[in-house]
């Protein structure tokens, strides 16, 4: 759920410079594609899913973990 959030953060910037320079995002998407599939992946593979007031724990927890 980070990874994807964190890489779904990471396709803002993209997309936005090649919208402002008139290019094509291809990057962006790619980004988009793999940080939603990411997130959905979490989702199906835990039951009920996460709630909002959930998300900053599991960075915690991912940080913690790999700290």
């Amino acid at each position: 759920m980070s990874i994807g959030i964190i890489v779904l953060a990471l396709a803002i910037p993209s997309a936005l410079s090649s919208w402002i320079e008139r290019r094509s995002p291809r990057i962006a998407t790619v980004l988009i594609l793999a940080g939603g599939g990411l997130i959905v992946w979490t989702l199906r593979t835990k039951p009920g899913g996460y709630t909002l007031e959930e998300i900053p724990g599991v960075f915690i927890t991912v940080i913690g973990h790999y700290w």
